[in-house]
């Protein structure tokens, strides 16, 4: 059943007939709008890659005057629940008057040196945000989403990768008519909208910030002038039973994103995740390279972290945003039943914060959002594009 707003709606369909799927959660956000909409959203999940392949394309053709965007998954989120590793479809819909909609299918090209990058729109000053689909089997994404400040000139970029019930070869993406087997696809916003992100980390730091006093590639060499293991060691044994538990289940570590802020606390950094070690070096790898001088956080990650760590962001969005109308959620997918062992926590949520807005979105292999300015490629996050009802703190359109 979709959830009825006048300009946002939302529909979730289950059941193996992908196609019969698509018609009725396409249904459902198209009946909870007031008009046509501009922009169509949908999330298939299934087990062959053909049936995914002809729901993407009657989802498309159900809103021929909007721009239509979309991807497989493992799990899709709608209706107010998240449903994983079962076959389902999730559609969203959004009357956006006086934006602008430029969809795209990105390609890279393998030169001697590098991956190029084409099929990028033209960008014009009053662009807002770009959502991006990729499949993470063929598309550079950490490169790409890493430089995109250069190439996008600083434009947020949200999203996630997709992916599909049968792995590499069988994701499917979808844009305007057509069904990809590889690349990415997304639409760019511009104009007269009101959107802002929220990117939730999850995580918490334990023991002090340290500078980077020696690097080698992704090996994290000293931390504040003394080997980086015997930092590391120091810090686990000073902790609890339970955090050192947490430790085990996974590190990670987080790079501070101020570095001229006086305190580093949750939520001012990119979180990472540790790798390993290097007994040998007394070094520790991460999933990052760190130039000396920048400040490191060790931390960890658990379901009441991350549980707090959402709602606090989301209440901070409500408050300078005001009133929140949909938005699309993009959450990894070792969250939900994973990790707070319910498929709907993430959506609940939303709900609790934001109030009975339009949401869908889908469980990707990684998030993609932006952090400190900088946009990133994320694990075990939730990522959100919202849409409100008045720019940041009272701006203006052109700010």
């Amino acid at each position: 059943m979709a959830l009825l707003t006048s300009r946002f709606a939302d529909g979730l369909a289950v059941g193996s007939d992908l196609v019969a799927a698509a018609e009725s959660a396409v249904n459902q956000a198209l009946r909870g709008l007031d008009k046509p909409p501009d922009l169509v959203c949908f999330f298939v999940c299934g087990d062959d890659p053909d049936d995914v392949s002809r729901a993407g394309l009657r989802a498309m053709s159900m809103a021929p005057g909007a721009a239509v965007v979309g991807c497989s998954s493992t799990g899709v989120i709608g209706d107010g629940q998240g449903v994983e590793i079962t076959p389902a479809v999730s559609a969203w819909a959004a009357v956006l008057d006086g934006a602008r909609l430029t969809t795209f299918a990105l390609d890279s090209l393998r030169t001697e040196e590098q991956f190029v990058v084409v099929g990028l729109p033209e960008r014009v000053p009053d662009d807002r945000v770009a959502i991006m689909f990729a499949d993470p089997y063929s598309f550079p994404t950490d490169g790409f989403v890493e430089r995109s400040g250069e190439v996008l000139g600083g434009l947020p970029l949200i999203g996630g990768l997709a992916n599909s019930l049968q792995g590499r070869g069988a994701v499917r993406l979808f844009a305007d008519g057509k069904v990809y087997t590889e690349g990415a696809v997304g639409v760019l916003l511009g104009g007269e909208v009101n959107v802002g992100t929220v990117v939730s980390q999850g995580c918490r730091p334990i023991g002090p910030s340290m500078a980077v006093t020696g690097t080698e590639d992704n090996l994290l060499l000293e931390l504040a002038g003394q080997p980086a293991l015997a930092r590391l060691e120091e810090i686990v044994s000073a902790l609890d039973e339970d955090d050192r538990d947490l430790v085990a289940a996974g590190l990670q570590i987080g790079i501070a994103i101020d570095e001229y802020a006086e305190r580093h606390e949750r939520g001012d950094f990119l979180i990472r995740g540790v790798l390993g070690i290097d007994p040998d070096r007394e070094a520790v790898a991460i999933g990052d390279v760190v130039d000396i001088g920048r400040t490191v956080r060790f931390q960890v990650r658990d379901a009441a972290t991350a549980d707090e760590d959402l709602y606090e962001l989301l209440d901070a969005h409500r408050e300078e945003f005001g009133r929140v109308e949909g938005a699309l959620l993009f959450a990894c997918n070792g969250r939900g039943s994973a990790m707070f062992g319910s498929a709907d926590h993430d959506t609940t949520a939303v709900s609790d914060i934001l109030g009975p807005v339009g949401v869908a979105g889908f469980f990707s292999a990684g998030e993609i959002g932006p952090v400190g300015g900088q946009n990133h490629v994320h694990g075990f996050t939730a990522s959100l594009l919202v849409f409100s009802s008045r720019p940041p703190s009272g701006q203006p359109y052109d700010r």
